[in-house]
């Protein structure tokens, strides 16, 4: 059974294999730039994954917050390579005026980016701050 460590590793391999993949992609949406950015979020967030995955040792938290903080981290990085993704092959360019400017997607292709990314910043304050408390707190 892979412990909470375990699948902050692999899908941080996972989303970095995700943003090499995109890379080659990111030319054929319908917003390229958008593109490239999605293929920098899969390989960041990645990375962040993997690093975090690193240290999940040393946070100590109560179970149930440690498993809220790995939840979180989970879904705040897979839905940001996603939610770039999205964009990128809808042309939406929603809260992010600077690589999707010159598209515009429908609405509901901008109200999904636009929830999706107020959702996963939230999801990633939240567990940043957990984690952050977690390695601030001494081992009982």
């Amino acid at each position: 059974m892979y412990s909470q460590k375990d699948w902050l590793l692999i899908f941080g391999a996972g989303l970095f294999l995700l943003g090499l993949v995109t890379g080659f992609v990111g030319p054929l949406l319908a917003n390229p730039r958008m593109g490239l950015s999605s293929h920098l979020e899969g390989l960041m967030n990645g990375t962040f994954l993997i690093a975090v995955g690193a240290i999940w040792d040393r946070v100590h938290l109560s179970p149930a917050l440690k498993k809220t903080a790995f939840v979180l981290f989970l879904f705040g990085t897979t839905a940001n390579w996603a939610t770039v993704f999205l964009a990128a092959a809808w042309g939406a360019s929603a809260l992010m005026p600077i690589s999707g400017a010159g598209h515009t997607g429908t609405q509901f292709q901008e109200n999904t980016v636009a929830t999706l990314l107020m959702g996963l910043s939230i999801a990633m304050l939240m567990a940043t701050a957990l984690m952050l408390a977690g390695l601030l707190r001494k081992r009982a």
